[in-house]
């Protein structure tokens, strides 16, 4: 399996990031390189494992070709995970099992995506608090999560913007994607929480034509979830610089810069936050759905 990581300045999160991910089972990543100015790139050529293409093309016309190339060059015709610096991708028996039984069975059941769900992780104090932490820390310390405020949309709703590169995708009936949450609730950001992290590029496939998904793929009955690590360090000044260089296309960051500045004690945490016990009661709300057939499968006896 291939992990596939869009970055520019990831150095704060890097440890953590590789620890994480090769404790799953992934051995292999592509890194494609947006413009670091940190020592992200000094620190890439020392890990093992990884490969680093590096393209200084301005994001929000080039987002989706960046992110196509490590699947089309180094992915073909095999698993490709596709995650972000401060993503956690997270499944049920990810630690018991490790990827490997995850792809097992979905290679059973001959589906070539999944479907996650994305909640954001913050701390039961005001941002500003947090800002100085290293990201290991900053993992410590962002335990909660709040799953209110969120609408769902059918998987093939016409009224999702990008419902076009959906089309020729098979997905469960009960399948959705999400939006809003308490990013939507505290900065007024109309996030789209559901992503296809994991798929099988095969010939059919045609990868990350957008940053949340991918085309022509067979949607399992297993969903996981991404812990999100948005907030993690210094996010006012991380939103300043990309906002000063139009690095994003769709000006998120220059509306959370706004509200922080206003705001000095913004907090995401409410009476409504939850403490992260696990992805269990992610299931039990109806958040993220699971199939008996995979429960079914995690039980059976492994050589």
């Amino acid at each position: 399996m291939l992990a596939i990581v869009l970055v520019r300045d990831g150095a704060y999160y890097l440890d953590a990031f590789l620890e994480y991910y090769r404790a799953m089972g992934i051995s292999h990543f592509a890194f494609i390189d947006n413009g670091s100015q940190d020592a992200t790139l000094d620190r890439l050529k020392t890990e093992p494992g990884v490969v680093v293409d590096q393209a200084c093309l301005p994001l929000p016309q080039y987002e989706d070709l960046l992110r196509s190339h490590p699947a089309q060059t180094y992915g073909r015709n095999r698993w490709c995970l596709y995650v972000d610096m401060d993503e956690q991708f997270d499944f049920e028996g990810r630690k018991a099992h490790g990827v490997r039984a995850l792809v097992h069975y979905l290679e059973k059941r001959g589906d070539t995506g999944m479907l996650a769900q994305m909640v954001e992780m913050f701390p039961d104090v005001p941002l500003r608090e947090t800002r100085d932490l290293t990201f290991e820390e900053a993992l410590a310390r962002f335990r909660f999560y709040d799953v209110r405020s969120i609408e769902s949309l059918p998987y093939h709703s016409d009224t999702i913007e990008f419902s076009a590169l959906l089309r020729d995708n098979h997905a469960p009936t009960a399948a959705v994607f999400k939006f809003g949450g308490v990013r939507k609730r505290v900065f007024n950001e109309d996030c789209c929480l559901t992503k296809h992290p994991l798929i099988f590029n095969g010939p059919s496939v045609t990868p990350a034509p957008h940053p949340h998904l991918s085309s022509g793929v067979r949607v399992s009955d297993v969903q996981g979830v991404i812990r999100h690590y948005k907030f993690a360090g210094n996010t006012a000044a991380r939103d300043g610089a990309s906002a000063g260089s139009g690095a994003l296309a769709h000006g998120e960051d220059r509306a959370r810069l706004a509200v922080m500045n206003a705001q000095p004690d913004v907090s995401l945490f409410s009476d409504g936050a939850q403490l992260w016990s696990g992805i269990g009661p992610l299931y039990a709300a109806g958040f993220l759905q699971v199939s008996d057939a995979y429960r079914a499968d995690l039980e059976e006896p492994r050589g």
